[in-house]
């Protein structure tokens, strides 16, 4: 990997269901900074569009919420349109705060299981696309058949992280480049054999990433990562590990094992 490398930020019009995102992504990235993507490009694309594109969006108006999303909207002072949302997109609900759940999805911990609020019109609530690591996958299939490139795709979304304040992005959906390098062999400046580093690769993308895509209204959904020189395989997919091995999912298991439950449990 090389020591240097530049984000460029793509600015896209707003997107909408239906929306053909790939095309309107090589489209802007041809008449924006970077000039057009380039072999070995690292494409970072924020979830939102990506959900909505793929027609993800739920109008609440028509959702019915159940006993258990009324007893856990009235527990952390939700609206329970919403907690029904959360509960149907979670594998399992591990508990919660004012206002969001806590939520098993696809092997990792996340507020609301990735639905949400913002970045959607008034009324709708947008989970996360059904499968991020396909959606990767297949834009960067596009892209190579459209734009005859060769590029990695992130799919990154916005997380917070235990006992720290503000969000940074991580990939959720990964293509073309390897989401975790195993670092377990090698030696520090010390000689210290390492034993358990693996480098989280595509997360760490996704937050240089989002530094210039930003949060908020900036119309900028996703961003190249030009320079870096890793590999671009053909490799799919974000590694994750069990709740046991974890460190913060293991203590509460310890505590108190009934803590994953799941969605049909009462």
């Amino acid at each position: 990997m090389k020591t240097s490398f530049s984000v460029i930020g793509v600015r896209t019009p707003l997107i909408r269901a239906g929306d053909n995102l790939t095309s309107v992504i090589i489209g802007a990235a041809r008449e924006g900074p970077a000039g057009g993507l380039a072999d070995g490009d690292i494409l970072v694309i924020a979830e939102s569009p990506v959900a909505t594109a793929e027609g993800r969006a739920v109008r609440l108006d028509g959702i019915v919420p159940s006993d258990r999303a009324k007893e856990l909207a009235e527990k952390y002072g939700m609206d329970p349109r919403l907690a029904e949302v959360v509960i149907r997109e979670s594998d399992a609900i591990v508990g919660g705060v004012k206002g969001f759940l806590l939520s098993l999805k696809a092997g990792t911990l996340l507020p609301n299981a990735g639905v949400d609020l913002s970045n959607t019109p008034p009324g709708t609530a947008l989970p996360l696309p059904e499968d991020p690591d396909g959606s990767a996958a297949r834009i960067r299939k596009e892209i190579r058949e459209r734009a005859g490139v060769n590029v990695g795709v992130i799919v990154a979304d916005s997380r917070t992280h235990a006992m720290r304040l503000g969000c940074s992005s991580v990939a959720i959906g990964c293509a073309g480049i390897r989401a975790v390098i195993d670092e377990r062999g090698r030696t520090d400046l010390y000689g210290h054999v390492l034993e358990v580093t693996q480098r989280a690769v595509a997360d760490n993308i996704a937050s240089a990433a989002v530094l210039v895509m930003g949060e908020a209204d900036e119309s900028v959904p996703c961003a190249i990562v030009r320079g870096l020189g890793l590999p671009i395989v053909d490799e799919v997919g974000v590694p994750s590990i069990s709740a046991d091995e974890c460190l913060f999912m293991g203590v509460a298991l310890h505590a108190d094992p009934s803590v994953l439950r799941g969605k049909d449990e009462p």
